[in-house]
């Protein structure tokens, strides 16, 4: 079903099924498949395919050569109904790749709202992008990566399947990111290490000097070389586990993970 107030180019091709809301603009040479969901306001420039069971929200804006919602890169997919979400006002800039989810995953990749994917982003198989994630050119992402909101991954960095990156956390440029990133952190590196709190990140959240104090000292204890983590834990959890982003710290580290923890610190930026 195509809205009338939709704007569709004479040489895009919109399959029979496919869904084209209100206000809606499919640009020059689009390829739009049955079981697609284009929202209001959507605007798809030129040059993009979107296929497989995709959802785009409201006001997501596609920029050329981006296909969203093809096949993934996995041996066991079979064809599969599976399905791809993206987030109202997203905008996913040229060149990206965005692949529906597996059976064998949890069957949806998903982007959140208001996320800004730049050129040459990919985005593998049951990815989940939460809202407001900015992530930077010629990022690659593993199957089942999750990014937690408010997150920004620096340019060309690669992310190992099953890694979780927590809210508000920064990747810097050009790292491997084997390992889970604790939220609020900043980690960067060819093999990525730890190099402190996302300072800037905290301030843009609004908190003061006192909370900004607080909480680098209870990151400070928990990542602390001596001792050992699950005791550091507990005594962080004893004097600062009050605070709700040392909170989500400890609730995020104790989660159960395949792929284990970014800890070792980089003496380069310790304080």
């Amino acid at each position: 079903m195509i809205d009338p107030s939709a704007s569709i180019h004479p040489t895009a091709l919109i399959a029979p099924g496919a869904t084209i809301a209100a206000g809606a603009k499919i640009g020059p040479f689009c390829t739009i498949g049955p079981d697609v969901v284009i929202g209001e306001g959507v605007e798809i420039i030129s040059h993009v395919a979107v296929d497989g069971v995709t959802r785009i929200g409201a006001d997501a804006k596609i920029f050329p050569f981006a296909t969203i919602g093809l096949a993934p890169q996995d041996l066991k997919y079979k064809g599969e109904p599976t399905e791809t979400e993206i987030g109202p006002r997203t905008m996913i800039r040229e060149h990206c790749s965005i692949h529906r989810g597996t059976a064998t995953g949890s069957g949806i990749t998903r982007i959140g709202a208001d996320c800004l994917l730049m050129a040459v982003v990919h985005v593998a198989h049951d990815c989940v992008i939460n809202d407001r994630v900015i992530v930077s050119n010629n990022v690659v992402m593993g199957g089942h990566v999750e990014i937690g909101t408010g997150a920004v991954i620096g340019g060309a960095a690669a992310i190992h399947q099953f890694v979780r990156i927590g809210t508000g956390a920064m990747i810097g440029g050009v790292s491997g990111i084997p390992a889970d990133v604790v939220p609020y952190s900043l980690v960067f590196g060819a093999r990525a290490r730890l190099a402190g709190l996302n300072i800037v990140g905290l301030k843009r959240r609004g908190l003061d000097r006192a909370a900004l104090h607080r909480v680098r000292n209870g990151f400070n204890a928990l990542f602390d070389d001596h001792g050992v983590l699950a005791e550091r834990i507990e005594t962080v959890r004893a004097a600062y586990g009050d605070d709700p982003y040392i909170a989500e710290m400890l609730a995020f580290i104790t989660h159960p993970s395949s792929r284990g923890l970014i800890t070792q610190r980089s003496r380069a930026n310790d304080e």
